[in-house]
């Protein structure tokens, strides 16, 4: 890829992670740019988002959920 293609993805990636962002998808630059790469491989991008929607979110396993520490805190 040519220095002057490479920037205009890199510029269209920051866009999409702008606009993924503004809309709250919590997905990161590299899961977008799969995604990005995917769709240009020619995958149907909506069989593409019903994935991720399915996918769960990461948190850290040290961390307790939400639904966990009400009732932490209710058992006290």
């Amino acid at each position: 890829m040519d220095p002057e293609a490479a920037q205009k993805a890199r510029e269209s990636l920051e866009l999409a992670f702008q606009m993924s962002n503004i809309l709250d998808t919590g997905l990161d630059r590299h899961t977008l740019s799969v995604l990005i790469a995917l769709c240009d491989l020619g995958l149907n991008p909506e069989s593409l988002a019903a994935v991720v929607k399915e996918l769960p979110t990461h948190t850290h396993p040290t961390q307790p959920q939400p639904q966990e520490q009400q009732h932490r805190s209710t058992d006290s």
